[in-house]
């Protein structure tokens, strides 16, 4: 039997833009421990590499990835556990969908692709929002940052997916929006389609890609070429 093609998502950025409400929930947890806010656009620098990195990455630069500078654990568990806790329950109150991206997940479904999302959020909060948002019946299969012993940029994230989905590597696309999702793809030999003004700080031109999209209207053009 023919495997069936493969797409991954990523999700913050790719397929739905969540920075409002991720905005909202760091601003929330840095007044309570006496930090700096951000707006909406310096948070879509800060997402991809889970909560932890993103509150890190704010407090002490972009080269920061991690609490190095909290030397209390518990105090750096409690940023963590109050900004899942807030977000959580305010996860869908600005967020929407990146324009065309149900055109483009019926068409799927309709070719018979296979989906699914990997991505460095928490798979239970990853879920929440899928299903809010109205579009989580579409994939197959979502891992978040805690799905298995490892996240993107490990190339095993999208690898693992790919066996449990029985898919083949060889007929897989990986759709994403930062460097994150683009290494873990070239990582893991699978092409690239990255969408302009990502997540992330750096130039398109600075990250590995394929094809290059402004959003999700007319991408069939180029997954044809895939099929």
């Amino acid at each position: 039997m023919t495997k069936k093609f493969t797409i991954l998502f990523d999700l913050d950025g790719t397929l739905v833009d969540t920075a409002p409400d991720l905005m909202r929930a760091h601003n929330h947890v840095m007044k309570k421990f006496g930090y700096p806010t951000k707006s909406t656009n310096e948070i879509r620098n800060l997402v991809g590499q889970g909560a932890g990195a993103m509150l890190g990455r704010s407090i002490w630069g972009q080269a920061k990835k991690e609490f190095g500078k909290v030397q209390d654990e518990r105090v750096k568990k409690e940023m963590v556990k109050d900004f899942v806790d807030y977000y959580g329950k305010n996860i869908v109150n600005e967020s929407t969908l990146i324009n065309g991206v149900k055109d483009f997940l019926f068409w799927c479904k309709e070719k018979k692709i296979s989906m699914a999302v990997c991505t460095n959020k928490q798979e239970h909060l990853a879920i929440d929002l899928l299903k809010k948002i109205g579009i989580y019946d579409f994939f197959e299969y979502v891992a978040g940052h805690n799905t298995f012993d490892y996240c993107k940029p490990d190339p095993r994230h999208l690898t693992s997916v790919i066996e449990i989905l029985d898919g083949d590597i060889k007929k897989a696309i990986m759709i994403g929006d930062s460097e994150t999702d683009a290494n873990a793809a070239k990582e893991a030999g699978i092409p690239v389609i990255l969408l302009e003004d990502g997540y992330t700080e750096k130039n398109t031109t600075e990250i590995h890609h394929n094809h290059l999209i402004k959003d999700f209207i007319g991408i069939e053009k180029i997954v044809l070429k895939y099929l």
